[in-house]
């Protein structure tokens, strides 16, 4: 028994699944062929996540997690995944293959069982003894009719089954190398041929025939495995529906090596259309391949998707007109986790699986991961032993056997919208939900709210992977709804029964509030407002809390117009609700909102004038009885009374600002308090307003009341607004003559209640005329205006005994300046009258008109609330193109007129304008302005004094600035109120450095301590090294400003080291310190002496070679001619220092010039030749090493002058040497050494130095030694 079941675990670590696909997908169409009996389908589904299931091999290293929670998201469950009890019980020895009408089973003793879709055994192929010789089946496939079946077995061979009648038709043995497993075996649509792959890599052709009734198989390699190995094959299958495809005829394969993607046609002839690379990747990883149809821009072609890691390439593959194919890349799916299969269920929804055995379930479109799954419980099977070709002896490479750790080709398959998982001991199947199980399957879960959710984006198309749903857009629309409907009945029972019977009304209301919005939510969304208002209304009345809820929720929709109208006894109890909690402002708003049909009209018009509702009042009157006056006259008599008797408006003004928009809106033709009013009514309506505000008295008047008491009411409230009305409504009416009568009317009428009255202030007053100014400004004007009544308008607002609203009145005037009223004065009267009154906003106004420019400065500067204004004036019309230059000037002088009076006004901004604007007067400017600028030392020491109580921080950056204070007084502010940093300073500034440093020290003097006694106390605690780098920090900031060897000889000179050891040594360092001083001094003074020697040197040799040299004859002493006279050629003219000149020509003539390193070197013919032989050899010798006695000077006879160069030339170079030799002798560093050796052993004697023989040793007692004293260097005057 234990024997057995070794042998049974063996082959259920070797199980294979093999389903022939057939892949159908439509958006919206139902894709579920229905392959197996449900009957024997376990429908528990896998929705929680784990870790991966056991490998072929070693399954030691997997762990098991418990599982998680379900969760949901915006999709739902969106896959069921179903154990197949049928077959899993049927398979305890066994391997599982599938096609669209049957399920095919290899097993590891080389049998294959086949099953009906109901999972019942129909035939058992092969036998015990041909798998002992065979192998395990390691690749199954079955052709498109479900006639042929194909086995291919782990040693490498191949047998084909008549599925028919369960008969053998082949055995073939020779189709690839020996001593290799078969990994893939797959038809193709040509049910005489297939494609096989194998363990090393190889890729062959398989060609089935019948010739003479003897059946066939000839094998064509395809892809050698020595050229890489391919370890993933996928044909291009097309459904019945696209046979006609024209790329069809090419018979697509697409291969998968390990380091790239082939994809090649077989037919007519053997090609290939594409190679693709992968790139870097882990080399464990597996390459996958999967091809589909789909539908792109109206035309359908196939896709091929591969990936070999985390990123998931889409190539789509279309045929052109002249036959050629093209291989187009799509957009990339990167993901966060390596895969191990990649699964098409549809064109638009995809199924990977990743290495820990989870299930992603994406949407290619948008790249939306819809469902995780973890399918851990599977126990998938791995492939790695038919990679590893174990049955063979294992003769395969590493990079193959490590790609085959995860290895699943043959464990999953699709088939229909359906996957098929191979487990250990048993088989699974995955499933798209439809949309109706989607749905119940959150109902089932309780997620009432999520199930409407999704079934909502159902009925909008925004769902993803959509399965069961058919025909044109309303009918699915339909459908779907009614599913909601019934959702939202059980939402409602659901909301009713749940509802805590118990506790607070808190509680109760908060459940239902989290509800009932939900309910009335999608109601509105499916314009099921009778169902809203009937049965679902009807069953929450049944509580009391829950119908309170729900009218209270409507208020929403309401007031955003998603609800227009209601049945009239929701609209009774809404009103009656809101009356009883008191929220009559919310009821007024949505009563404002709704359709007028469904009111009760008495009821609200009854209901809004006891509670003030008037705007709701006014709604119904307009829209429901076309009545725009009988609301006003009510209003105006709720305000009459306090107006009449003077009372403050403060109670009554909501009331009049309610009247000004009423008016506003009746005649701008809009309804109040939303929308519009109808066209046909629009004049109407305004005849009806203005005759309503023209009355002379009211309907009820007292006979105190004064004439026109709409108008004058409206006017107090708000007068600009008003006015604002009118000038729109005039705007309108511009071509209606009874609306022209109308016009001048009412401006009548306000000029008689304003003018005549003594109850409006200026403001008021200005905004009529302003009003009038522009009425009367159109070129179009048919209104007509005293102009007596601008001029007293004139004199009231400009009165200058009038003080009040000063402000209030310049602006007014201003305004109506600016509406046009400026024609309406007379000019030469208007100026003097603003000038009085102090108008200067006025004044610029008339001086911009008359382009006065210079003038507006005086305003600027006279009006104190706009004096610094000033500069930004000045700088516009300085910089501003636009003016004149004349305009300009004249601002230019005003600015500078006024320059003290700007300066004291704001002096940094009237220094920004001087350095812009005046930059070439600023020492004019400076010498004006210095009276100005002297202050007297005790103000600036005063200002000081206060600086140091007020803002101690500014002090000291503050002296640097400031020039007038005296330093003795100012050190004593400073030190009284203990400001260090700012006395060290003016110590400095007064030139007591000692005094300033002591200050310094003062204030650093206990945090130096405090440090001190810091490293003391925790010396203990720190090591040697960790000492030191504290101690060396104080040394180095010491060391920056006094030389080592003073700090070191200060430490030495203390008693307390001229005791013990060091007290030894104390003398010798001390003798070293005042060797190293004196040196030191020596050095310094011998590097002065010489660097002044080589001053004086070089002085001497620039005066030698830049002197001019003056020939003692105007002729060549060789040739006696003048050098000016000689033409013949052009030539050189060559002057020694020592007088002689001579014609370069001739002195080559001489050999008295050679050519050195490209330069001439040239000789005196005369000073150098004498009738002795010999002697002119040897001077051309020297001149060869570059010595010569005079110098030469070289010009151009034709009068050009080469280029100078900044390099010494020949003649330079030879006096320099010459000056060289003159001055040679010993050194004076040799002389100082000499005497500092003798010097340091007679006054320290720290050692006893022999000096040997004197006349080797000492440079004093050599016979050539010469004692060169340097001249006084040269000065220029």
């Amino acid at each position: 028994m234990s024997c057995l079941q070794s042998v049974l675990s063996v082959m259920f670590t070797e199980l294979l699944l093999f389903f022939q696909t057939d892949d159908e997908e439509e958006s919206f169409v139902l894709e579920d062929p229905s392959l197996l009996n449900i009957d024997n389908i376990d429908t528990h589904s896998y929705d929680t996540s784990s870790l991966a299931s056991s490998d072929s091999g070693d399954r030691t290293h997997l762990k098991r997690k418990k599982k998680l929670p379900d969760f949901f998201s915006l999709h739902g469950s969106v896959v069921r995944l179903s154990l197949l009890k049928g077959i899993s019980a049927q398979i305890v020895s066994a391997a599982v293959s599938a096609a669209s009408s049957l399920i095919a089973v290899g097993t590891s003793h080389g049998l294959a069982l086949i099953f009906d879709p109901n999972q019942a055994l129909r035939l058992c192929l092969g036998s015990t003894a041909v798998g002992a010789q065979y192998g395990a089946i390691s690749a199954l496939s079955i052709n498109n009719d479900c006639s042929r079946l194909l086995c291919g077995f782990a040693k490498g061979q191949i047998t084909m089954w008549d599925l028919a009648n369960g008969k053998l038709l082949r055995s073939i043995t020779d189709a690839h190398p020996p001593g290799t497993a078969i990994l893939h075996i797959k038809f193709t649509d040509d049910p005489t041929l297939a494609i096989c792959n194998d363990s090393g890599g190889s890729v062959f052709e398989l060609s089935f025939k019948r010739v003479m009734g003897v059946r066939t198989c000839e094998s064509r390699c395809l892809f050698s495995g020595s050229k890489g190995e391919v370890c993933c094959i996928e044909p291009l299958h097309a459904k019945t529906e696209l046979r006609d495809h024209p790329i069809t005829q090419y018979s697509l394969l697409a291969m998968a090596s390990l380091t790239k993607i082939l994809v090649i046609g077989l037919k007519p002839s053997l090609k290939v259309w594409m190679t693709f690379p992968y790139g870097r990747m882990d080399p464990s990883s597996v390459p996958l391949l999967a091809w589909h149809f789909v539908a792109i821009q109206n035309s359908v072609n196939p896709m091929l998707a591969f990936c070999r890691g985390d990123v998931v390439h889409f190539l789509l593959v279309k045929r052109d007109d002249s036959g050629a194919i093209h291989v187009t890349k799509q957009k990339q799916l990167h993901l966060r986790y390596d895969l191990i299969n990649f699964t098409w269920i549809n064109s638009r929804t995809v199924v990977l699986l990743d290495s820990v055995e989870k299930l992603h379930v994406i949407d290619r479109q948008t790249q939306e991961e819809l469902e995780t799954i973890e399918i851990s419980e599977v126990q998938l099977v791995y492939n790695s032993s038919h990679f590893k070709s174990l049955a063979t002896g294992g003769n395969v490479s590493q990079a193959l056997a490590l790609v085959g750790e995860k290895a699943c080709y043959q464990s999953i398959s699709s088939c229909g919208g359906q996957i098929f998982y191979l487990g250990t001991k048993s088989v699974h199947v995955m499933m798209i939900r439809s949309w109706r199980e989607r749905v119940d399957h959150l109902l089932k879960q309780d997620c009432l709210t999520e199930a409407l959710a999704l079934a909502w984006s159902f009925h909008e198309g925004k769902a993803k992977a959509v399965v069961g749903l058919s025909g044109d857009v309303s009918k699915r629309k339909a459908v779907i709804a009614d599913r909601m409907v019934e959702i939202l009945f059980h939402y409602a029972d659901r909301t009713l029964k749940k509802c805590p019977d118990q506790g607070k009304i808190q509680v109760m209301e908060q459940h239902f509030q989290d509800m009932v919005p939900v309910i009335v939510d999608y109601c509105l969304l499916l314009q099921r407002t009778d169902l809203l208002f009937s049965q679902i209304y009807d069953k929450l009345s049944e509580n009391s809390v829950a119908k309170g809820v729900f009218l209270e929720c409507l208020e929403p929709y309401i007031l955003s117009d998603k609800l227009m109208g209601m049945t009239a006894q929701v609209m009774k109890d809404l009103l009656l609700h809101y009356q009883d909690k008191n929220l009559m402002e919310d009821m007024e708003a949505c009563i404002v909102h709704m359709d007028i049909t469904s009111l009760d009209i008495q009821q609200v018009v009854h209901l809004c004038w006891e509670n003030h509702l008037y705007d709701a009042m006014i709604y119904v009157y307009n829209s429901g009885m076309n009545d725009f006056i009988s609301p006003m006259e009510k209003l105006f008599k709720v305000i009459a009374p306090p107006l009449n008797a003077g009372k403050s408006l403060t109670g009554t003004e909501y009331f009049n600002w309610f009247l000004s928009f009423y008016h506003s809106c009746c005649l701008a033709g809009r309804a109040y308090p939303l929308g519009d009013i109808p066209e046909d009514l629009v004049p109407l309506v305004k005849n009806q307003v203005f005759e309503f505000l023209i009355r002379l008295h009211s309907a009820e008047a007292s006979a105190d009341e004064e004439v026109y008491p709409y108008v004058r009411t409206l006017l107090h409230f708000d007068t600009r607004e008003f006015l604002n009305v009118l000038a729109l409504t005039f705007e309108d009416f511009k071509n209606d003559k009874q609306a022209v009568e109308y016009q001048q009317r009412i401006v009548d009428i306000l000029l008689k209640v304003m003018v005549e009255n003594s109850d409006f202030t200026p403001s008021q007053v200005g905004c009529l005329f302003t009003f009038l100014a522009r009425q009367l400004a159109k070129p179009n004007n048919t209104l007509f205006v005293n102009r007596t009544l601008f001029d007293q308008v004139l004199e009231f607002l400009c009165s200058p005994d009038d003080d009040s609203r000063h402000s209030e009145r310049q602006q007014v005037l201003l305004e109506l300046l600016q509406a046009g009223g400026v024609v309406q004065f007379e000019e030469n009267r208007l100026i003097p009258m603003a000038e009085k009154a102090e108008f200067y906003q006025i004044c610029e106004f008339m001086y911009e008109r008359e382009h006065l420019y210079d003038k507006i400065i005086d305003c600027y500067l006279r009006d104190p609330v706009r004096k610094e204004e000033v500069f930004n004036y000045i700088h516009n019309i300085l910089s501003i193109p636009g003016y004149s230059a004349k305009e300009k000037q004249s601002v230019w002088q005003k600015a500078m007129k006024h320059i003290e009076e700007l300066l004291l006004l704001s002096p940094n901004k009237a220094a920004d304008l001087i350095a812009t604007h005046f930059n070439d007067q600023i020492e004019g400017i400076i010498k004006n302005l210095q009276d100005m600028l002297q202050i007297s030392p005790c103000v600036t020491e005063k200002f000081i004094e206060l600086l140091c109580h007020y803002s101690p921080d500014q002090v000291l950056e503050t002296l640097q600035v400031l020039e007038f204070y005296r330093l003795e007084e100012t050190i004593q502010i400073t030190q009284k109120h203990l400001l260090h940093e700012a006395s060290s300073y003016l110590l400095e500034k007064k030139g007591d450095i000692h005094g300033a440093f002591l200050v310094m020290l003062e204030d650093i003097e206990d945090t130096l301590v405090k440090t001190i006694a810091l490293c003391q106390r925790n010396s203990h605690s720190l090591n040697q090294q960790q000492r030191e780098s504290l101690t060396m920090q104080v040394l180095n900031n010491m060391a920056a400003f006094i030389a080592l060897p003073s700090i070191l000889q200060r430490i030495l000179q203390d008693p307390v080291y001229g005791r013990g050891k060091l007290g030894e040594i104390q003398g010798l360092v001390l003798g070293m310190l005042d060797t190293f001083n004196y040196e030191q001094t020596l050095l310094e003074t011998t590097t002065n002496l010489l660097n002044h020697d080589l001053h004086w040197s070089l002085c001497n040799l620039r005066a030698s070679i830049t002197r001019g040299l003056n020939p003692k004859q105007d002729y060549c002493c060789i040739c006696l001619q003048q050098y000016k006279r000689r033409q013949e050629m052009a030539g050189e003219i060559i002057v020694f220092s020592c007088g002689h000149l001579y014609h370069s020509l001739c002195l080559l003539s001489k050999e008295c010039g050679i050519e050195t390193k490209g330069q001439m070197r040239w000789t005196c013919y005369k000073c150098n030749s004498s009738n002795k032989g010999g002697k002119l050899s040897e001077n051309f010798s020297e001149l060869k090493k570059g010595n010569g006695a005079s110098l030469a000077q070289v010009r151009f006879m034709g009068g050009s002058v080469p280029d100078s160069e900044s390099l010494l030339d020949s003649q330079q170079i030879q006096a320099f040497d010459q000056l060289c030799r003159l001055y040679r002798g010993t050194s004076r560093l040799a002389l100082l050494t000499e005497l500092s050796r003798t010097h340091g052993g007679e006054k320290h004697g720290l050692l006893n130095v022999s000096q040997g023989d004197p006349a080797l040793n000492s440079v004093f007692q050599n016979e050539n030694f010469q004692l060169h004293l340097a001249p006084p260097p040269l000065t220029e005057e």
